[in-house]
């Protein structure tokens, strides 16, 4: 708020108001774009059988820049356009897992299998889609 009321003090009210809009609005703007390519990778690695931990992370914290880009402030807005910035937001990401993995969770880096195998060497989405449930039904007239 401080910073806020300084900079009012020298460039007039309106203009700061203006300010503060027009970093929200394209804060927003750069948060659409930064989440859906954080969710395009994240859907990519977990299509490849892999923990999408890094993407996670990046959500999460694309949110908090979000929480802090429609809050009044510069310094909020400061903070916000940091996390939007990806090689900022990608090492924050880094380090919160990395702490996270001290602290006794699973590494992040593991992969898992999307898929069982059967005996036949097929997957159960493929036997699944080979199988013909038989039942009944009757339609009912208005």
């Amino acid at each position: 708020m401080y910073l806020l009321i300084e900079v009012a003090g020298y460039i007039d009210v309106w203009p700061t108001i203006a300010l503060v809009m027009l970093t929200a609005v394209i804060g927003v703007a750069l948060l659409k774009r930064q989440g859906l390519a954080t969710l395009t990778r994240g859907m990519t690695r977990l299509n490849a059988g892999q923990v999408p931990a890094t993407e996670m992370a990046e959500g999460i914290l694309l949110a908090v820049a979000g929480a802090l880009l429609i809050t009044p402030g510069f310094f909020t807005d400061g903070v916000g356009f940091t996390l939007l910035f990806p090689p900022s937001r990608q090492l924050i990401a880094h380090q919160l897992l990395k702490r996270m993995a001290a602290g006794g969770f699973q590494s992040t880096q593991t992969s898992f299998q999307s898929r069982s195998v059967h005996s036949e060497g097929r997957t159960q989405r493929e036997q699944s889609a080979n199988r013909t449930i038989e039942g009944e039904f009757e339609r009912k007239s208005d």
